[in-house]
């Protein structure tokens, strides 16, 4: 007997290694197998790995665990199906075509059809224009990442019964759309890419820089976009794909040294660069080396080949900021933005001086843009402040400090409008 409870315990551990390592694709090949049905696919995947916690104590770990789940999985949807049976007999017909697509897929298995498009499958329809981009958000991270909704609720400050419609209308959504369960074709591709990779940058910015709450950043966000993006250009080695990932691996590895051990915010300018992550700074200038190489790469790309400026830098001093302007400029080019025109003035103002870029920043407002957006009157306030304006520059923070909804950048803004009162 002891020695069967060791055996169970030493399953449990390495079920939960596959279940960190193989989950997302278990559940996308079982979402196929049951003909796009999110939820039985879900309840499948959860009795698979009941039953190999039952079995694989006595049987032993199957050499192939994950197709074992599939396959068990698959199964107990069926058997369930059957059970119903005698209530509704739609259940029995539903049945018999999962057996029959079961008798397709043994007969694809010895044709060596890899299961990894399932992977892909799901990242495409989780992030399908149809649903609305908050839908996107969290069925990505639900289903695709595997995060429970109370976590991510809880990331988003949002209330876990709402979170939790939200998934199940994106579901709804899915199925009676009739959204198709594949890959785009070619044509269709680069459209619906740039869908996937907004949404996985949307959730990496959220635990790169929380949009509000008491927390400078949320690492279980930001890492779960990183695995999300090694993922996707695992399965998709698109240029895009390259220059996202190296942006958030190179933003990424700046983490340890943006904030205070008491969780206060330290400017870029200001940060001890001997803490940044040298090997993510390797990795990630490495893969926009390769994303700008390939000639058709995007605005990813181009901002990470602006972070990679930055890293590369041994102190603030030595940044070549005649190069991000440039850089900078390309961007706005390909993807005029306010917010990006915004951070070229920022460029600017280092290279040519504040004056400079507050010239551009304040063209930017008299357009009416941007005029809600905290970020925007903190530079402009850090601006006055270097050119030695007192009043416009405690004027301009107190317009941030409106907006702001993130305690660690309000602490940082009264702070910065005590030291000018000092003055």
């Amino acid at each position: 007997m002891p020695g069967n409870e060791i055996a169970i315990e030493e399953v449990r551990e390495r079920l939960e290694t596959i279940y960190h390592a193989e989950s997302g694709r278990i559940l996308a090949t079982l979402i196929r197998l049951l003909n796009g049905d999110f939820d039985r696919a879900e309840d499948a995947m959860q009795d698979a790995f009941a039953a190999a916690l039952e079995k694989w104590p006595r049987d032993g770990v199957p050499e192939n665990a994950r197709a074992w789940l599939v396959t068990t999985g698959r199964n107990k949807a069926i058997d369930a199906l059957r059970r119903r049976a005698r209530f509704d007999a739609a259940q029995e017909k539903i049945a018999q075509e999962l057996e029959a697509g079961e008798r397709e897929e043994q007969a694809a298995d010895k044709e060596h059809v890899g299961l990894e498009d399932d992977s892909l499958r799901l990242i495409f329809t989780c992030c399908h224009p149809a649903l609305a981009q908050e839908a996107r958000v969290a069925l990505t991270l639900r289903e695709v990442c595997g995060l429970k909704t109370e976590e991510i609720a809880r990331a988003f400050l949002s209330a876990t019964p709402a979170l939790a419609q939200r998934i199940v209308r994106a579901k709804a959504k899915i199925r009676d759309a009739r959204i198709p369960y594949q890959v785009p074709a070619a044509e269709e591709l680069p459209e619906r890419l740039a869908t996937v990779l907004q949404v996985v940058y949307l959730v990496f910015n959220e635990g790169y820089y929380a949009s509000s709450g008491a927390s400078l950043t949320r690492a279980d966000l930001s890492g779960e976009a990183i695995r999300l993006g090694r993922l996707l250009l695992e399965l998709l080695p698109e240029p895009e794909v390259m220059g996202l990932l190296a942006l958030m691996l190179l933003q990424e590895s700046r983490r340890a040294a943006r904030s205070t051990e008491e969780g206060e915010m330290i400017l870029l300018e200001d940060q001890d660069r001997a803490l940044w992550d040298r090997a993510k700074i390797a990795e990630g200038i490495g893969l926009v080396e390769r994303a700008l190489v390939s000639r058709r790469f995007g605005p990813y790309s181009l901002q990470a080949a602006i972070a990679a400026v930055h890293a590369e830098a041994p102190d603030a001093a030595a940044t070549d900021w005649p190069q991000i302007v440039a850089l900078y400029s390309a961007l706005l080019e390909m993807e005029p933005s306010p917010v990006v025109e915004l951070n070229r003035a920022v460029a600017v103002a280092m290279f040519d001086g504040p004056a400079a870029g507050l010239s551009l920043i304040d063209a930017i407002l008299a357009r009416g843009e941007l005029a809600d957006y905290h970020w925007v009157h903190s530079v402009r306030a850090d601006l006055y402040r270097r050119l030695g304006k007192v009043a416009e520059a405690r004027a301009a923070y107190g317009k941030a400090l409106a907006l702001t909804q993130q305690e660690p950048e309000r602490r940082f803004l009264e702070k910065r409008l005590r030291e000018l009162e000092e003055i």
